[in-house]
This record gives C-alpha cells, sequence and structure tokens, in this order.
C-alpha cells in the first residue's frame, strides 16, 4: 500500500496570516486541497494521511467531503515542529499499515508536485528502501564559520538540492523515529526525516524533482506566484480548447 502523508502541522509565523498558511484560499480553494487533490487523483496512491494543526482537524474533514478527497483515510494532531510532526503521522499509521509500505511525506503548502514525482518517488522507494526528491544544485556553496568567512567550498557539480517528497518503508520509518525519540537524535527544530537518516548512518537515494514543485507558500508573494501559475495553466487550457 501507497500512503500519502501531508504535513500541515505549522501555523504560518512567518507569514504572519490570521489562519495557518495552508488553509488560505487560493480562487476559492484552500491551499492544502491543492496538494490533496494530486494524491487523490495519482493511480499509485491508495490513502491519505493529514498530519494537522489540531483546531483545524474537524475542518479537514468537511474539505474531503466537500472536494471529494474520498482517498482521506486519517487525520492526526501535529507537533510543535515538523519531525514532531512527521513522528506522529508514522505512530498514528502503527497498526493500519505493513511493514513493507511506503510512506511518502510532503507538506501541504507545497502544491505544485505532479504525477511523475510522485511516481518517481514510490519508484526509488521500492527498489532502495527510501527516496528524497533531489536537483542538481545550479549554485556553489561555501561553509559559513562564525557568521562571516569560510575556508569550505563545494562546486555545484558535487552537490544536489533536496526537497519533499520523502519516501520511506513503514517499518523503517517508525523504527527510526522510535531510536530517534528514545535517544534524543536528531529532534530539535531544525531536523527532518532526512536528517535523521543520516545521522542513523542510513545511505539516502534520490529521487525526481522539479523546480516548480520547489514552491513552498511560506509567504504571500509565494501565494501570487501560486494564484499567477493558476492563472496562466487556466489561460493555456482556454487555448488549447479554442484551438479543437
Amino acid at each position: 500500500m501507497n500512503i500519502a502523508v501531508v504535513l500541515a502541522g505549522g501555523v504560518g509565523r512567518r507569514m504572519g496570516a490570521e489562519i495557518p498558511k495552508q488553509f488560505i484560499e487560493v480562487n476559492n480553494k484552500p491551499v492544502i486541497v491543492y496538494t490533496l487533490e494530486k494524491f487523490e487523483n495519482h493511480p499509485e496512491i491508495d490513502a491519505i494521511e493529514v498530519v494537522c494543526v489540531e483546531d483545524y482537524i474537524d475542518q479537514m474533514w468537511l474539505y474531503a467531503e466537500k472536494y471529494n478527497i474520498t482517498k482521506l483515510k486519517w487525520v492526526t494532531a501535529g507537533g510543535e515542529t515538523a519531525q514532531e510532526s512527521t513522528r506522529n503521522g508514522l505512530y498514528n499509521l502503527d497498526g493500519e499499515c505493513s511493514d513493507d509500505d511506503n510512506i511518502m511525506f510532503h507538506m501541504s503548502v507545497s502544491p505544485l508536485i505532479d504525477e511523475e514525482i510522485i511516481s518517481d518517488s514510490l519508484r526509488i522507494c521500492n527498489q532502495y528502501g527510501n527516496a528524497v526528491a533531489a536537483n542538481e544544485s545550479i549554485f556553489n556553496l561555501c561553509k559559513l564559520k562564525e557568521g562571516y568567512y569560510s575556508d569550505e567550498y563545494y562546486s555545484k557539480k558535487d552537490l544536489v538540492t533536496l526537497n519533499m517528497p520523502w519516501t520511506i518503508k513503514f517499518d523503517n520509518g517508525i523504527k527510526a523515529y522510535r531510536k530517534a525519540y528514545e535517544e534524543n537524535i536528531a529532534t530539535d527544530e531544525n531536523a527532518y526525516l532526512v536528517s535523521l537518516l543520516y545521522e542513523l548512518g542510513e545511505r539516502i537515494y534520490f529521487s525526481k524533482d522539479s523546480q516548480k514543485n520547489k514552491l513552498k507558500l511560506t509567504t504571500f508573494d509565494d501565494v501570487d506566484m501560486f494564484e499567477g501559475y493558476l492563472m496562466l495553466m487556466e489561460k493555456r487550457k482556454r487555448e488549447t480548447e479554442e484551438t479543437i
């Protein structure tokens, strides 16, 4: 079974909106629904779990009914950090999943994931046991030291930029998080599944990513870019229909 876990536990402090950023409406539809629809419409995704701001759990079920998200099977409360929300999502699936099920994590505010990215993440995870979306880096990098200098240089030819989705076999994922929270490994606010796997000595395998999938709606400028993208897609659709 392939389960998409949509992380929606953030409260959007950077955006400064009155409601969490994932519930802001763009073209009269909440941002999170655009993301859920990508998994709802993907033929290989069997079920969806949302890890949600606790006050919005009931609202999620209303969204599922209103927007026909039939694959939504579980909604559980998020944590104080992305790492805690990822853990909560896995723990909530304990007893619901087989060890070999694929668990795909994706941010609710990254609605431009597409079918090819989802399919490739599942393919790589089935082959190697985990998958992390990645692109070749377009930048050379230096490691910052003491806030103002560096003596470590990294060429872009040796780098990739990491993104979501992250996909992992259920048994491997839940074991990693149990160990993390029992032994306090990679549990701080800057930790994620990927950094946890590195801390545990695991090898990370890369799956396809795209530039548009990198759009994460964390500011109102990001929301404007997403709305512009939707307008462009609608324009292209009308032009195609007019030529038929």
